[in-house]
């Protein structure tokens, strides 16, 4: 113990320099900051890249970053293999069936990693030791590019490769698009995608006729009137023909859209008599069959919806007459 009474001033002041000396080194010792790990270009080995580096989320590198650890000899990719993916096409695994992801940052040409430190440690390097093309793949695809510290990474037509921390058995394609920068390897070198489907073709349906308005044979209600876009058109049993006269207004017509005015040479099956237009009190005009109003109905999503069939006892799929098909006599 340094006993510092009765002790000059002199001696008092370097005993307290070597007392705040010693607690210095004391506090740089329990921070970890003795020495740290250094790369053979004299940098940490943890120095991190900024946070929307692209690496993958959250900090940039992405969580739990598993058993790889950086610094440690890379894994060759062994005999590689191709999956066939149906989210994500044609996928390069190493002989383990992992997935092989490339990095955006990277090049090609020159064929260069950009992912040192703690982001090789959330995407191994894949060695080039080892690795045998996979079959029916040019092997002249297959390359190598010397890393920052001397090792050999695979690259497949260019692109470093690399494995993810996260994937933990074959299949596992958890860095698909992290960061919006990795991608798995297509065994071109390209990012993988899947083909484009053929578009299915469309439902089988009786074929909508192109007039404004024509017939429809439906198995329930037998021929009745649709317009141009295969909608079933309606009758209202409470409108009038003579006078011409609409009971559907207001609010009715958010449920039941008037017909607009039809060619008659743009009709077919469609009874020409009294085929006029309506001038409506509200300022709309309305297409009417034999002097009747027609209607569709908000309620038909599709071509072949008769949903507005019988609704309140009053309305009811027009025929090619105009009159209410099914209703009570």
């Amino acid at each position: 113990m340094l006993h510092l009474s009765g002790g000059s001033p002199r001696a008092w002041r370097s005993a307290s320099l070597v007392a705040t000396a010693a607690a210095m080194l004391a506090l740089t010792t329990a921070c970890g900051q003795e020495k740290g790990d250094q790369s053979p270009n004299g940098q940490n080995v943890g120095n991190q890249a900024p946070a929307d580096a692209g690496y993958g989320a959250g900090d940039g590198y992405g969580a739990d970053s598993g058993d790889a650890q950086e610094g440690a000899e890379a894994k060759s990719a062994g005999q590689l293999a191709v999956w066939d993916s149906k989210k994500l096409g044609k996928v390069v695994t190493d002989s383990e069936g992992l997935t092989l992801y490339r990095f955006d940052k990277d090049t090609a040409q020159p064929p260069k990693s950009n992912c040192e430190g703690a982001c090789a440690t959330t995407w191994p390097v894949v060695s080039a030791k080892g690795a045998v093309a996979p079959p029916g793949v040019d092997e002249s695809l297959m390359g190598e590019v010397t890393r920052s510290d001397g090792s050999k990474q695979l690259t497949i037509d260019g692109w470093p490769m690399y494995r993810y921390a996260k994937d933990k058995k074959a299949g596992d394609a958890k860095g698909q698009g992290v960061g919006g920068t990795w991608y798995a390897a297509a065994p071109d070198g390209k990012k993988a995608a899947a083909a484009e489907e053929e578009e299915a073709p469309p439902a089988e349906t009786e074929p909508v006729d192109p007039a404004g308005l024509s017939t429809r044979n439906d198995p329930k209600l037998g021929e009745i009137v649709v317009d141009k876009n295969g909608m079933t058109v309606y009758r209202f049993t409470k409108d009038s023909a003579w006078p011409m006269k609409s009971a559907c207004t207001g609010a009715c017509l958010e449920k039941w859209p008037v017909v607009p005015p039809v060619e008659k040479n743009d009709t077919k099956g469609i009874l020409k008599k009294g085929f006029v237009v309506f001038d409506r009190p509200d300022g709309q005009q309305q297409q009417t069959i034999d002097c009747w109003p027609m209607y569709t109905f908000a309620g038909d999503k599709k071509p072949g919806d008769t949903n507005g069939q019988g609704v309140g006892g009053t309305w009811y799929a027009a025929g090619p007459d105009g009159k209410p098909v099914g209703a009570p006599k």
